[in-house]
């Protein structure tokens, strides 16, 4: 087996930068092809590759990646996912993402970070919570420092 299949394995075969299938039976020379990307930038990863789109791949070398929220969720001034993933991953701790204006708003986006971050950065465990606070609900993601 191949590193890019052991990848692709481990990571469902979804690109961890548009959070969509990865054909494995695609071209790796094609925009939508399986690749490995490598994070040797980041040292102190404990993953050292995780599987992209040769397109999403490509284009993050130009420029700074930014992991999108969905639009179906309502979110107010959300977080940087990629910001807060590096910070929980090096020192762990809680950190607020947004605030939405319904508790059910709230938790959706709570359920749809802690599904995303288990495969934006594979092992980190997060928790997300939801409060209430000044007319609205914030929700915050946890992770205990590994």
């Amino acid at each position: 087996m191949s590193l890019l299949d052991d990848v692709g394995e481990r990571d469902g075969w979804r690109c961890w930068v548009c959070d969509e299938a990865v054909d494995p039976d695609e071209s790796v020379n094609d925009a939508r092809g399986p690749s490995v990307d490598s994070r040797t930038a980041d040292r102190k990863a404990k993953v050292s590759e995780r599987l992209a789109h040769r397109g999403c791949n490509s284009r993050k070398g130009a420029v700074k990646v930014v992991i999108a929220w969905p639009d179906h969720l309502y979110v107010v001034e959300p977080a940087p996912l990629i910001t807060v993933a590096g910070r929980l991953e090096r020192k762990g701790g809680r950190e607020t993402v947004g605030r939405c204006p319904s508790k059910q708003d709230a938790q959706e986006a709570a359920d749809w970070l802690v599904d995303r971050f288990s495969r934006l950065v594979p092992g980190l465990p997060v928790t997300a919570g939801v409060e209430a606070g000044g007319g609205q609900f914030l929700v915050t993601l946890s992770s205990s420092r590994r």
